[in-house]
């Protein structure tokens, strides 16, 4: 009975969350509904069109790499090639609801390749609390560089990231895994993330930097962005699209990441319009930009019996 229940919570707390940033963005666009409808994009804009998409595309095929070198980290004799590519073609799970379907299935694919699942579950972990780094890392610059609202959680944004810089020590990561293989919860020994991944941590924020400069491309097919303007913009992207990665319920952070977008950017500096339009024609290339890098992926583990080797 108490699981029905929780359940029936869940899913009301998804549509709210879904329904609440879906009004909030349609709010939005209606009051500013003939200044969208008056925007035009001219002929240079179409060239910026096509360099985000490309970008973005390029951005995943990066986000894939790095995650190879996570693997490595745990010591999975991973090939390059066919990581990248069940990297890109997991990513689409994320538009399934409840937004874990690709760690779910990368969790899966690492299992089935030999490794056991508290590895498997660990190297995923990694990989989400990197990406959290990454994201709150850029927002905090951006956060004190003007034109972002965000100022005033400046200090809670800085201690969690100092709690997330710790917290992926060895020491502290390799617990869970040890507590479990002590009381004989994993049927093999498991593997030890030996060093602090660094290196790891500076290719999620490239990964973060791709997609922000993608989002900032497209921005550019409306109206040319000033030097000045690139960071702010960075930070409020790379919060939005964290938001987006962690709120549940919402499929690819859908709404999440457009509200919030849209809370953060002062309109004085960044039309309303403006910003409507951008976060929609964004939203457009990166689905199409995972669907282009999945399909790009199915190539590179055709025929391939084995995901280690």
């Amino acid at each position: 009975m108490n699981k029905g229940k929780n359940e029936m919570l869940k899913k009301f707390l998804r549509w709210l969350i879904i329904g609440g940033t879906l009004f909030f963005v349609l709010s939005n666009l209606k009051n500013n509904w003939d200044n969208v409808t008056s925007v035009r994009i001219e002929n240079h804009g179409w060239l910026f069109l096509f360099l985000a998409l490309v970008t973005t595309v390029i951005a995943q095929i990066w986000a894939g790499w790095v995650w190879t070198w996570i693997l490595k980290s745990y010591q999975q004799p991973i090939k390059t090639s066919a990581g990248i590519g069940i990297y890109m073609i997991t990513n689409l799970g994320k538009y399934l609801p409840g937004n874990i379907g690709h760690f779910y299935a990368r969790i899966v694919a690492i299992n089935k390749a030999g490794s056991d699942w508290g590895t498997a579950s660990l190297s995923v972990l990694l990989e989400l609390l990197l990406l959290v780094c990454a994201a709150l890392a850029i927002a905090v610059i951006g956060s004190g560089l003007g034109w972002m609202k965000s100022s005033s959680s400046l200090g809670i944004q800085i201690l969690v990231l100092g709690l997330i810089l710790i917290g992926i020590h060895p020491k502290f990561l390799n617990y869970p895994l040890k507590i479990l293989s002590q009381k004989k919860k994993i049927a093999q020994e498991p593997v030890y993330l030996t060093k602090y991944p660094l290196v790891p941590l500076l290719g999620e924020t490239g990964f973060l930097l791709w997609r922000g400069a993608g989002f900032i491309l497209a921005g550019m097919v409306l109206k040319m962005i000033a030097p000045a303007q690139i960071l702010p913009l960075l930070g409020t992207f790379s919060f939005a699209w964290l938001l987006g990665l962690v709120v549940p319920g919402a499929p690819g952070g859908l709404g999440v990441f457009e509200a919030t977008v849209i809370a953060l950017l002062d309109a004085e500096n960044f039309p309303a319009a403006n910003v409507l339009v951008t976060v929609a024609i964004y939203r457009l290339i990166s689905i199409l930009s995972e669907v282009i890098a999945a399909g790009i992926g199915t190539k590179l583990v055709k025929d391939k019996a084995k995901f280690f080797g």
